[in-house]
């Protein structure tokens, strides 16, 4: 669904006022705000949205891909939310995960963080960014919760073992391994960001907010973007393979 940025109300579904803890898994892994990273704005209407309806324990996800803490990163982007459990990627428990797909693209088993999988609700909240071209939609935001520690390449941070295989591979089989619940993708502004310095770019003003299910709101997205994105083919025969 895609909505005009000044009628977006975020209206949390009603398995939300059930729910004992819901995981926002933000864009936040570079100290440059919006639209770099995920709006502290936006960030706190989901969060007071959620509060009006639900008790959960409301937890923000992320990782950086240098390894360090990502705390001060959070810090410089004022995500400083009352009643809000800020957590590190690298700081969690980590379990073995199943991709549930008959034939894998890339990835047979994910590590991820164990909050993940305890968490009733997962809602991942995306700026509308390309870098380089590439788009760095809600499915690809999934990346960075996955420990750095346990993808990277001898030579670098990051998840360069992960890239050696196919990111676009990747990508579609952590849809499947990790089924967020909801995807938002905050273009208010679109930023394209150049290859070499992802903080660098040229920023337009597009006025919308894309809310609903991860696969659609990607989509969505990258028809509004104008790019063929290579994992949304992908997840399209996993589905159907899925489907038969």
């Amino acid at each position: 669904m895609i909505l005009k940025a000044s009628e977006f109300v975020f209206s949390p579904p009603p398995v939300v006022s059930r729910a004992r803890r819901v995981l926002i898994k933000p864009n936040a892994n570079l100290p440059v705000p919006y639209p770099v990273s995920t709006s502290r704005e936006t960030l706190s209407h989901i969060i007071e949205s959620i509060k009006k309806v639900s008790d959960a324990d409301i937890i923000i996800l992320e990782g950086n891909p240098s390894g360090e803490s990502i705390y001060p990163i959070y810090q410089t982007l004022g995500y400083d939310f009352p009643r809000v459990l800020m957590l590190d990627v690298r700081d969690c428990i980590w379990v073995e995960v199943e991709n549930p797909l008959p034939h894998p693209f890339a990835v047979t088993t994910f590590w991820v963080p164990n909050v993940v999988l305890s968490s009733d609700y997962l809602i991942s909240v995306a700026p509308f960014k390309l870098v380089g071209g590439t788009p760095s939609f809600s499915i690809p935001n999934l990346l960075s919760l996955l420990p750095v520690s346990k993808y990277k390449t001898t030579s670098s941070g990051g998840w360069g073992a992960l890239y050696e295989l196919g990111i676009d591979q990747v990508i579609a089989d952590l849809y499947f391994t990790l089924p967020f619940d909801l995807g938002i993708v905050d273009a208010r502004q679109k930023f394209l960001g150049r290859s070499g310095d992802p903080t660098q770019g040229e920023v337009e003003d597009y006025g919308k907010i894309i809310i609903g299910e991860p696969y659609e709101v990607d989509l969505e997205a990258s028809r509004a973007a104008g790019v063929q994105s290579a994992y949304l083919e992908l997840i399209k025969l996993g589905k159907a393979e899925l489907e038969n």
